[in-house]
């Protein structure tokens, strides 16, 4: 073979080689609280395929509206009720796999005495002491922020907490609680966690508690389902189990 020749195959032959070895980009869209569990497992997904994991996190509302408007993704971690939405536009393929769910809970900043929420009664009496109070802004497009404003309706106190109601855009409620510009905060228990200068007061009582899901389902014009599918086997699996125990969030029943 002339050296020419050789050397163009043994280019190609390389080339070929580094681009399987480097592996695809695969999109994934999160949702909420599971941004921070797929990005530990991300390492072992890498290991795993040996493809680059792009992660992006929105609200619920916010990822649909991506989706619907043509943006293109591997797999999504969002509420069931969303995907159920894409696969009936042709967005998702058919089936999804729940993967988790969180409780709603209190948050007040470090030091604080920690308010009594052991009942609705208690909570309530707990919200209408507190000089100010956050959640998410129900036009974000998040879960938790229409779920308090119907809590609040629910425990007869929605007029008496409007002037002290400071809302977050998205992101950390506990950040409001943290600086002091709110004095009790309102968020998925997961979204409480990981933010310093506050503690978890505690989830909300049983009879008023709300879980919000996720489930995983794989785009339907997707390259990559085989990845796809191996990132949804690692967050059904248990190591994602002791992910999401440290992180508040758990197993959905059975």
């Amino acid at each position: 073979m002339p050296r020419a020749l050789f050397l163009a195959t043994a280019a190609l032959a390389f080339a070929a080689f580094g681009a399987v070895a480097h592996g695809a980009e695969v999109k994934i869209l999160t949702a909420g609280a599971m941004k921070a569990v797929v990005l530990e497992l991300v390492p072992a997904f890498e290991k795993e395929t040996g493809h680059k994991a792009v992660i992006d996190n929105d609200t619920a509302g916010g990822l649909s509206k991506r989706i619907l408007g043509g943006e293109a993704f591997d797999l999504v971690v969002v509420t069931p009720g969303v995907i159920d939405e894409l696969i009936g536009k042709g967005k998702v393929a058919a089936g999804r796999a729940v993967l988790a769910r969180v409780g709603v809970g209190v948050a007040v900043k470090d030091g604080a005495p920690l308010p009594d929420i052991s009942s609705p009664e208690a909570l309530r009496s707990a919200l209408l002491a507190a000089k100010s109070v956050a959640y998410i802004d129900p036009a974000s497009g998040g879960s938790s922020g229409p779920f308090v404003v119907g809590l609040f309706e629910k425990l007869g106190i929605a007029s008496e907490m409007k002037p002290k109601t400071k809302l977050k855009n998205g992101g950390y409620v506990a950040d409001l609680v943290a600086s002091g510009e709110a004095e009790l905060g309102l968020h998925q228990i997961s979204e409480i966690m990981p933010v310093k200068g506050v503690r978890l007061a505690g989830p909300l009582p049983a009879e008023i508690q709300n879980y919000t899901t996720y489930a995983a389902g794989v785009a339907a014009n997707t390259t990559q389902p085989d990845a796809a599918k191996a990132m949804i086997r690692l967050l059904s699996g248990p190591e994602a189990a002791d992910v999401l125990k440290r992180r508040g969030m758990e197993k959905p029943p059975a």
